[in-house]
Parts: C-alpha cells; sequence; structure tokens
C-alpha cells in the first residue's frame, strides 16, 4: 500500500519528535549528570511527557538512544576528518579534537549507566559503527606513521585508549572548562613524530 501525505507527514514529525527529544536529553545530562527527569527533557524539547514516554518508555531507553547518537556523532566527525583533510596526521589532530566532547558524554553514560552500557556493547549497530570508526582510524594513523608524522611506536588502541583516560571525570575535582583542550594539545604534542633522535631512542 502507498503511503499517503498524511501517512508521511506523522511519520516525518515521529522523527523530528525523537531527533528533539534525544538532543534535549544528550544537553541536559552534558549540563547536570545522570538524574534528569524525564519531564525535564520532555520541557527542553518541547513536546509533552507522554510523547517521550511514546518514544521512549523508560530512562534506559532513553539513554540508549543518546548513547547511539553521540557515537553516530563521532563516525561522522572522523569521516570529515579524513574526508576533507589533505594529510593524516591533520586529520587526526582534527578528529581528536571535534571528537572529544562526544567521547566525554560516552565516557560518563559508560560510568553513570552501567549496566545500560553493557547492553549497548552486543548492539549490531554499536558494533557496526565501532567498526567504521575503527577503519578510519586504523588508516589514519597507518598513513600519518608512513609520512613520519606520528610516533612509529604508536597504535590506534593507544590513541582511544589515551582519549578515554583524559576525558575520564576525576572524582572530587570541579573540571576547569579549558582543561580539556590544554590536555589533548599535551596528547598530540606528546604522539606527533620528531625529528630529534634523542626524543624517540630505539627499543
Amino acid at each position: 500500500m502507498t503511503a499517503t501525505r498524511s501517512d508521511r507527514a506523522l511519520r516525518a514529525d515521529a522523527r523530528r519528535n525523537r531527533e528533539l527529544i534525544v538532543g534535549a536529553a544528550r544537553e541536559l545530562i552534558a549540563e547536570r549528570g545522570a538524574d534528569v527527569p524525564m519531564e525535564d527533557v520532555a520541557r527542553r524539547a518541547k513536546v509533552g511527557v507522554a510523547t517521550v514516554y511514546r518514544r521512549f518508555p523508560d530512562r534506559a531507553a532513553l539513554i540508549r538512544a543518546v548513547a547511539m547518537d553521540s557515537f553516530g556523532r563521532v563516525v561522522d566527525i572522523a569521516r570529515s576528518a579524513e574526508d576533507d583533510e589533505a594529510g593524516a596526521w591533520i586529520a587526526l589532530s582534527r578528529f581528536v579534537r571535534q571528537a572529544a566532547g562526544e567521547l566525554r558524554l560516552s565516557t560518563l553514560l559508560s560510568l553513570w549507566f552501567s549496566a545500560t552500557w553493557a547492553e549497548l556493547r552486543d548492539d549490531p549497530e554499536n558494533q557496526r559503527l565501532r567498526g567504521v570508526l575503527l577503519k578510519i582510524l586504523d588508516r589514519l594513523v597507518h598513513q600519518a606513521k608512513a609520512d613520519g608524522d606520528l610516533r612509529a611506536d604508536v597504535e590506534t588502541d593507544d590513541i582511544t585508549s589515551m582519549l578515554a583516560l583524559l576525558l575520564r571525570p576525576i572524582p572530587g575535582r570541579q573540571p576547569d572548562p579549558g582543561t580539556p583542550d590544554r590536555y589533548l594539545t599535551i596528547l598530540l604534542d606528546g604522539l606527533q613524530a620528531r625529528a630529534d633522535p634523542d626524543r624517540n631512542p630505539p627499543g
């Protein structure tokens, strides 16, 4: 049966409402932490509470959607960096800086909603996106090393692991808004290859 214009409009409205709800939830979680009421999400999204629960029957469903949305954004950032930049090191540096906010949100979600996060590991779409991201980063890492711009002893897992540690909040310490950018600069400086033989002595 061919969809009517009314059916298409309803589906478009449903997609738009879903995007508004997920966007509102990611903003509120980033601003206020884990304990954001669904009513506040509805208010920020400018939809009714019933609409939120119709799309996401419980908090876990909403958190899963926020996590997948955030990870999709990370993949898009990696794709754009690889496609737009002439050099692999520049593309890798751009990815690290631009993806930091989304990766920090993912880190916080994994800490605050550990059970939901564990379920996501087995989600087929999550696994697909992770595979896409790692392939892009592998290409950038290998090319940056071949170009002599990235330290020869660095692998993709090193970069992802260092980012996860760097973006993890320190308990009891109020974060300084400028700190992540400064740390990312230090990280990138340490990853970059140097002509000085004393910088990276042979093992």
